[in-house]
């Protein structure tokens, strides 16, 4: 699937089954949730939390997607085209970026 798909995708689950998208202020607020259970799951999974009775049985890739479901909603809301954002992401980190990471001594 593509990201212009899966906008595509989500806005047709939104209009059809989810009857209308939340305001993007909502939904700004389910994403910063959302975002809170993919880094409860990292940290215990990945950094030195152990995990608590309710965290097991968490998927991790399902928490991202849910992350990315809401950031679709959120660039379909507000006319965002994600896919050419992305691409234009990629042109900005390859200008400023070119030789930042390279001549970084933390990255070495």
């Amino acid at each position: 699937m593509t990201i212009e798909q899966a906008q595509k995708e989500v806005d047709n689950w939104i209009t059809t089954v989810g009857v209308r998208y939340f305001s993007e202020l909502t939904n700004l607020g389910i994403l910063m949730e959302e975002v809170g259970e993919l880094s409860r799951i990292l940290v215990r999974k990945y950094g030195e939390q152990s995990f608590k009775e309710s965290d097991k049985g968490k998927d991790l890739s399902d928490e991202m997607a849910d992350v990315l479901w809401v950031l679709i909603c959120l660039a379909n809301q507000t006319g965002v085209d994600l896919t050419k954002a992305l691409q234009e992401n990629f042109v900005k980190k390859n200008l400023r970026d070119a030789d930042r990471h390279k001549q970084n001594e933390k990255l070495k």
